[in-house]
């Protein structure tokens, strides 16, 4: 990896680097999109318990109800697209703003309504505001971080969603000791708190360089790689070689029919690529994951847990515990590398599910109390499999996949295929488990055995590449050593800009 063999002006300790830390904070605060996903997408469970929020829907049909509590899903939905082309078009840092602005917009409509057509619609516009966001966020941060920390923060991104979700659990449970309205009022209003963080975080992040080096704005792109990658050194040994690498990237992409959708179908390589995308879209929901989230209480119930105190605990315990494991497998992702632990976790999920559907069995056919006990331990331990790889690489991998010309609609692809997959999750999952209860986890079980081939065949390792050299992969290069620039060159493809001064 270059940015281990290559002469850098940065402190090894990025707290005691005042580029690093700098680009840092403004990366944290990028961050704070996957939150808003989490937060937007998990506050309608705690405002469906609150009785001033019942009496809200009050004389509404089920069909309409159930619109509500899939309006953010759907915003999302409508939403990824078109984010793509905002960001590729306007910028990373002005579809952040256009996403995070729009969520805040919806914020302040849903405390201010009575009328349960406006909230919903007001939903809609949160979940577009999401979708926009998390279209960017993502994309500025792969192609921002330092080379040292860009797999760490990129496997932090989509674990921090769980951030949101614990956020909204405990805003929702303090409404139930608020009087009148304002006790769901209060959940909606606290949906601008990690918007408003991404607002901060604008003012001290940078553009993407190479969003600014694809608009011919190449003197701009290189003065920020010195500023943040070398505090200003623009003869950096790095600095230099990431330069080269991405102008050259950029200029082999530069024909306008790369920049198309279908581009995705016209090579072998991005046909892989755009395969991988789908993919993930399905696995993060059809991995068992879906029924376990949303559905939790009936799991509860069917093994015999019918407390609500209990299950309000579960519920919480199990959110910590998600976090904390998605965290930490965002940290493994980058020394172990992403296929391994992809594929461990995946066997992980089905030993684990696979015994949660027994134990199920056991209670729901013999009425064995003491296996209906044990599909908790069991679900946490699924749970904590998933996280370690599928919650930190969802993001992650397809953003260091895909070139720089299809990162934006790549990853919008999986996004819209993710959020279709739960839009059809939140629908077939209640149906089918009180059809055929725990019998419905065997559907999970065979997606697992179809996930773990599909791993093993499709999904290369990007473990300690650049994004420029994770592209070869797919290219079907041999080699992977760091390039330097050569005669051969053309000026056209790699110009080192003359010095100037720096900006955000």
């Amino acid at each position: 990896m270059a940015a281990k063999v290559l002469q850098n002006n940065t402190n090894s300790n990025w707290m005691k680097d005042p580029g690093l830390r700098k680009l840092n904070l403004g990366i944290s605060f990028m961050l704070a999109a996957s939150a808003t996903a989490g937060y937007c997408a998990s506050m309608i469970n705690g405002l469906l318990v609150l009785p001033e929020f019942d009496r809200f829907l009050s004389g509404l049909n089920t069909n309409v109800r159930g619109l509500i509590i899939a309006a953010v899903s759907l915003g999302s939905f409508l939403a990824f697209i078109p984010a793509s082309y905002i960001a590729d078009n306007l910028g990373r840092k002005i579809c952040i703003l256009i996403g995070s602005s729009l969520v805040i917009i919806a914020s302040i409509v849903q405390v201010s309504t009575q009328n349960h057509w406006v909230f919903f619609s007001a939903r809609v516009l949160a979940g577009v505001g999401v979708g926009v966001s998390q279209t960017a966020a993502p994309v500025l941060i792969t192609e921002s971080a330092h080379p040292r920390q860009r797999q760490a923060f990129t496997g932090l991104y989509n674990a921090l969603w769980f951030i949101g979700s614990i956020t909204s659990a405990t805003i929702g449970f303090a409404g139930l000791a608020v009087v009148g309205n304002w006790s769901w009022k209060l959940p909606c209003l606290m949906q601008v708190f990690y918007p408003v963080l991404q607002l901060i975080g604008l003012c001290v992040v940078p553009e993407s360089p190479r969003w600014l080096v694809s608009r011919g704005r190449k003197e701009e792109g290189m003065a920020l790689l010195a500023k943040y990658h070398a505090n200003g050194d623009e003869n950096d040994e790095l600095v230099q070689d990431e330069f080269y690498h991405i102008c050259k990237s950029i200029n082999a992409e530069s024909d306008s029919s790369a920049r198309r959708w279908s581009a995705f179908l016209e090579s072998r390589s991005n046909m892989h690529r755009l395969a991988i995308c789908v993919i993930l879209g399905f696995m993060q929901e059809w991995s068992g994951n879906g029924v376990v989230s949303y559905y939790l209480a009936p799991i509860l119930e069917s093994v015999g847990i019918y407390n609500a105190a209990h299950q309000a605990a579960i519920n919480i315990s199990l959110q910590v515990w998600n976090l904390m494991f998605a965290v930490g497998g965002a940290m493994a992702a980058d020394r172990y590398g992403r296929r391994k632990l992809w594929l461990i976790a995946t066997i992980l999920m089905l030993i684990y599910l696979s015994a949660a559907t027994t134990m199920s069995g056991l209670f729901a056919e013999l009425g064995v109390l003491e296996a209906g006990i044990a599909v908790v331990p069991m679900l946490f331990l699924f749970c904590a499999a998933y996280d370690m790889a599928y919650m930190p690489l969802f993001i992650a991998y397809p953003a260091e996949i895909l070139p720089f010309q299809l990162r934006a609609k790549g990853l919008a692809v999986t996004l819209t295929t993710d959020s279709m997959a739960c839009f059809f999750n939140q629908y077939i999952n209640p149906v089918a488990f009180a059809a055929i209860q725990w019998r419905y986890f065997t559907v999970y079980l065979g997606c697992l055995v179809i996930f773990f081939v599909t791993i093993y065949f499709l999904f290369p390792e990007t473990k300690g590449l650049s994004l420029e050299q994770v592209g070869r992969i797919f290219e079907k290069e041999k080699t992977y050593q760091v390039e330097t620039p050569t005669s051969d060159v053309s000026q056209e493809m790699f110009v080192y800009p003359k010095k100037s001064s720096t900006s955000s």
